[in-house]
């Protein structure tokens, strides 16, 4: 199990909670002007928080710190997704423009088609077939496991 520190911001219908992950550093350098790369990115880019969807199966009230979490199989099925199965949608139609006509911009365009062909099917995969679809992306939804607090008596 993937675990992560976060906020709970809202508690929604249904037993869901929009989730802010805890910032953490490795170092304390972040707020200085000199640093790592790291830091310097940060900067430029702003530190911008992201909220996301967990099953609340604690019941955890609005600012409650809890611990999040994902199995790892599920994150590993999901980067195959992401990433696999698009780059082999656009090397198989690229392929295939290549032996079908033998024009390199009818083999380009080829190839954008099926990575836009792979990015749609998985989308249709893990978002179309959602749990209010009765599919069964609802297996890679996170969890939240148990308020922070419980972490230094689980030790």
């Amino acid at each position: 199990m993937i675990e992560e520190h976060a906020v709970v911001i809202q508690c929604k219908q249904g037993g869901a909670a929009e989730l802010e992950i805890e910032r953490r550093t490795a170092c304390g350098i972040c707020g200085q002007r000199r640093g790592c790369g790291n830091a310097t990115w940060g900067k430029m880019l702003g530190h911008k928080s992201h909220t996301f969807l967990a099953e609340n199966t604690i019941n955890a009230q609005v600012g409650d710190s809890v611990v999040v979490g994902i199995d790892e199989r599920v994150a590993l099925r999901s980067v195959f997704l992401l990433y696999v199965l698009p780059l082999l949608s656009l090397i198989f139609f690229s392929v295939l423009a290549e032996v079908l006509f033998k024009n390199q911009l009818y083999v380009v365009l080829a190839a954008i088609f099926g990575l836009c062909i792979g990015f749609v099917w998985v989308k249709w995969h893990l978002v179309g077939r959602g749990p209010s679809a009765g599919g069964g992306a609802s297996q890679y939804q996170a969890v939240v496991l148990r308020y922070a607090d419980d972490v230094a008596s689980d030790a």
